[in-house]
């Protein structure tokens, strides 16, 4: 069996390799403890750091002025296609205020194409009128209906898409408390975001698990392993919660989270969120006026 030596001294002879001194640089090429960064929250990665205008405004006079302008988007008739122009053109000029990228948007627009799969299929199963396009006989009911959810459903998803990109996530959480939502609801949205990515960690590595154990799911015939993988994963996630609670507890939690700071919003604040609300309120009236 071979032994190593340690290295020679001048003399010829041999000395014992001296342990590296406290606080010591590592040598190059060596990785430092704990070195790597860390890896960014399913959550985390729909913001966009920034320093805009729309960065700086606080995130409740954010949230207030995304449900009004969704309201008013959901309020305009769909026969004004010129009003949902408008609206676009006033999410991009949002956009290019933040200086958020087109690319940045439009890859997660991606959560609306159950929403498009749904609006294309209307024209085909709905009932009467119908008119001939492309080969295809298509209710003329069915084209209006996928317009309005198409137009209005995009609308939304952009101006969503628009808020998570300018706003931190710990910044909703305490915007949404600011406006006085239930603390208890916020506290089980804020668990939710923080704990998702773990859960998704705990099933990779059940996962891998199984994999290593030569586990492939092909068919109807796996499904009561995958059942009680959920199961397991279930009980592993009650447990993971009982111990945070107990942690929470013995650190003095009563029922609401402590809030550092109590950042409010000005008048100044108020006002320039309400831009965007107030040009969809003229687009909506002038839509309905001349309808």
């Amino acid at each position: 069996m071979l032994r190593s030596h340690p290295p020679p001294t001048a003399h010829g002879g041999t000395r014992p390799a001296s342990p590296p001194r406290p606080g010591a640089s590592p040598q190059p090429g060596a990785a430092a403890p704990g070195a790597g960064t860390r890896r960014r929250g399913a959550a985390e990665k729909l913001f966009l750091a920034g320093d805009s205008a729309v960065h700086r405004l606080p995130a409740q006079c954010k949230i207030v002025a995304l449900l009004g302008f969704v309201l008013l988007v959901v309020a305009t008739p769909r026969e004004a296609m010129w009003a949902f122009g408008g609206y676009a053109l006033l999410l991009a000029a949002v956009a290019a205020a933040a200086r958020v990228p087109p690319g940045f948007v439009l890859r997660r627009m991606l959560v609306e194409v159950p929403f498009v799969a749904f609006a294309l299929l209307l024209p085909l199963l709905a009932e009467g009128p119908r008119i001939s396009a492309f080969g295809l006989s298509l209710s003329e009911s069915g084209l209006w209906s996928a317009w309005n959810i198409l137009a209005k459903a995009t609308l939304g998803v952009v101006a969503s898409v628009l808020l998570a990109a300018t706003t931190d996530v710990r910044q909703l959480l305490l915007g949404l408390e600011r406006l006085r939502l239930p603390p208890l609801l916020v506290q089980i949205a804020s668990f939710m975001i923080r704990y998702l990515d773990v859960v998704a960690d705990e099933l990779r590595r059940m996962r891998i698990a199984r994999e290593s154990r030569g586990f492939t799911a092909r068919g109807p015939r796996h499904w009561g392993v995958l059942a009680r993988t959920a199961g397991a994963l279930f009980i592993r996630c009650y447990e993971r919660g009982e111990r945070v609670h107990l942690a929470m507890l013995s650190r003095g939690y009563r029922g609401a989270m402590p809030v550092l700071h109590h950042a409010g919003a000005g008048a100044a604040a108020w006002t320039r969120a309400a831009a965007l609300p107030a040009a969809a309120l003229v687009l909506c009236l002038l839509a309905w006026t001349t309808r």
